[in-house]
């Protein structure tokens, strides 16, 4: 990695008193402050040692040990290209729930206990994919059963489709809790 072997160990006994800053979520960025990444603090300030990323904002002080002081990152940027193609969000139920904004798709009730419906069901040869998953309260999703849409009187609210991958969607819900980011993130 080269590190030495004197900095390593200090620094780790330090910060592993204060464990809760091994934690703490840091935004990694591009050489072009592209957002990369979440990663923690434990993870970046590996980095900045290392000379593989430099330090863009620090929101959380300064770490002393007994040879040196070092910034506590909020933001790093890396110091070389990552060349990877344009990402995409996982179809999981719990991205299909974010992208519904956690509302049921048929009435329209806002809940933490929904389920995914397919809107034409599998044994009909509905896809399973962004396009043909909505989220359903229990109750519409019951009466919907295994029908299509023009069989029964439930229009959704909203026609589905893949999200995009934009760094606000991806990294957004960090934006409540560090709105140092906002300015790395946004326009990405």
């Amino acid at each position: 990695m080269g590190l030495t072997s004197i900095s390593i160990p200090c620094i780790l006994i330090s910060v592993m008193s204060k464990k809760h800053l091994l934690h703490e979520p840091v935004l990694m960025l591009n050489v072009n402050f592209e957002p990369l990444h979440v990663c923690n603090t434990k993870r970046a300030m590996t980095l900045v040692l290392a000379g593989k990323a430099e330090i863009i904002l620090n929101g959380r002080g300064i770490l002393r040990t007994s040879h040196a002081e070092y910034e506590i990152p909020s933001v790093i940027k890396l110091s070389y290209m990552i060349k990877r193609p344009r990402p995409r969000i996982s179809l999981s139920k719990r991205e299909i729930l974010r992208r519904d904004n956690y509302t049921c798709q048929y009435c329209g009730r806002k809940s933490r206990q929904l389920t995914i419906d397919h809107v034409i069901p599998r044994h009909h040869g509905g896809p399973h994919s962004w396009e043909n998953l909505v989220a359903a309260c229990p109750t519409c999703n019951r009466a919907k059963g295994g029908k299509l849409l023009d069989e029964i009187s439930m229009p959704l609210n909203r026609l589905p489709k893949e999200p995009t991958a934009s760094a606000a969607y991806r990294f957004g819900l960090h934006l409540e809790h560090h709105q140092e980011w906002a300015q790395f993130v946004e326009g990405w």
